[in-house]
């Protein structure tokens, strides 16, 4: 059975090459800001010697988190993401170390923070060059592997569909195998250069170069699988499974090894690990600023409520949020105290008539949110996330949309992907989860500030805010 080792080889000159730019770029953005800031009179050894530390903490550090795996089919804005952590952990560690020698003192705070800010950006933007120019030269026909693909059912036609539409991953298909003559004529229209019975793949295996072995096969087709793989077992090339789940919604699914057992995650929440602390700070900054400079407003708002209307300033209704936990959330009183002691729980619509006319202003400019601030503080929920809903609705809407529960799997949010694109209120419950899907799989950092960003923009009076 032959093997291609040329593409592999350079693959690897690829990495090295990685490896040099990331050290160089680290290291002549640290020393070339010490030159143009007013750091000339201070000690240029301490410098020196904070970068090369910052280096020997970034070979450690950037290739845990997997900065120089191969990027076919990667996506940009992950790489992006790993960076910025990267650069953020190096310059933790280094912020740690110079506390503990107390050198602290003697590097400009200034600088670190430009470094980071500078370095990373400069990082990003070559790393996104470099995979566009190869995406490039994949499309053009070079830096291509060759690969074969066993296929069946949906997930054998995913894999043809899929991979003939993605020129510029470099992977090409030189042969499809299948028990599935319609399968076969699909692969030949793709542009596959040969196809046959899965019978026909060992021959075809000792007989010409290929880099990988895909099987695209439902999980009915187990057996026949690992039939194939016995027959396998010699083999030296790479071979890959595409695993049979495009029947199923997923969240943020996933690989890993837990006690020597390979384990695929199909839908677990991203507020996990470090991603858990990164949200919780950056809500607690966050409420806690917009806390402090709204407070004069949020005292105009209550003697507005305590005069429109007799009882509480506050109002305090049972959500739902993270893993169906119920909590209090905090409203300014926009209707009367008895508002729904005839009624019972109401979803809120156009013309609803029962708030104050001070509650109706503070409805239509979203200003009965703002206590929810002093529920993200508590923990209860979080600046960017689903809209949480009462219990007696929730109960309703899990038996009538699709992966309606799922959203759960995250903290309840005063702002939300659906709510920037215009589904809150009265509007279509099923658009509105599946942007809170949406959210939640493609969950970071930059697209919560970019929906706090879009939240300040479009303002906070809306046609569906009632």
């Amino acid at each position: 059975m032959k093997k291609s080792g040329y593409l592999r080889e350079h693959s690897s000159i690829f990495s090295a090459v990685l490896h040099v730019l990331d050290g160089a770029v680290l290291c002549l953005s640290g020393l070339a800001l010490w030159a143009v800031m007013d750091l000339i009179d201070a000690e240029f050894v301490h410098y020196l010697t904070a970068v090369i530390a910052a280096l020997m903490l970034s070979m450690i550090i950037f290739p845990r988190l997997e900065l120089y795996q191969p990027g076919r089919g990667q996506s940009r804005p992950e790489e992006a993401r790993r960076i910025v952590l990267g650069w953020a952990l190096v310059m933790l560690f280094l912020t740690a170390l110079s506390f503990i020698t107390k050198t602290s003192e003697e590097f400009s705070r200034a600088w670190f923070v430009l470094w980071l800010t500078l370095g990373s950006s400069i990082h990003i933007v070559l790393r996104v060059a470099l995979r566009s120019a190869l995406s490039c030269l994949r499309s053009m026909g070079y830096n291509q592997r060759a690969i074969v693909v066993v296929g069946a059912g949906n997930v054998g036609s995913m894999a043809l569909t899929n991979l003939s539409r993605s020129l510029d991953t470099g992977y090409v298909i030189r042969a499809f195998f299948s028990d599935d003559s319609d399968l076969r004529a699909l692969a030949e229209s793709s542009g596959s250069q040969l196809t046959g019975t899965v019978d026909e793949l060992e021959t075809f295996l000792e007989s010409h170069e290929v880099d990988q072995l895909w099987l695209a096969m439902p999980l009915a087709e187990a057996p026949r699988m690992e039939q194939l793989l016995n027959g396998l077992k010699d083999a030296t090339i790479d071979i890959r499974l595409i695993p049979d789940v495009f029947g199923f919604r997923l969240l943020n699914h996933s690989t890993c090894n837990i006690a020597g057992l390979p384990v695929v995650n199909l839908s677990i929440t991203p507020m996990d690990g470090v991603n858990r602390y990164i949200k919780s700070v950056e809500d607690k900054l966050v409420s806690a600023t917009i806390l402090l400079m709204v407070s004069p407003l949020l005292l105009l708002i209550a003697i507005g409520v305590k005069l429109s209307s007799p009882g509480p300033v506050f109002y305090r209704q049972e959500r739902v949020s993270w893993n169906g936990r119920i909590f209090n959330m905090l409203k300014f009183r926009s209707m009367p105290v008895d508002a729904e002691s005839g009624s019972g729980a109401m979803w809120t619509s156009l013309g609803d008539q029962r708030a104050t006319r001070f509650g109706r202003l503070l409805r239509r400019t979203s200003l009965d949110e703002l206590p929810q601030f002093w529920n993200v503080l508590l923990g209860d929920m979080s600046i960017v996330g689903p809209r949480p809903e009462r219990p007696v609705f929730v109960q309703r809407f899990k038996n009538e949309v699709p992966g309606y529960m799922q959203k759960h799997m995250v903290k309840a949010g005063i702002t939300g992907w659906a709510q920037v694109n215009g589904w809150r209120g009265d509007t279509d419950l099923k658009k509105r989860i599946e942007h809170d899907l949406h959210y939640i799989e493609n969950w970071s950092l930059w697209f919560d500030i970019k929906i706090i960003i879009l939240t300040v923009l479009k303002g906070f009076v809306h046609k569906n805010a009632y």
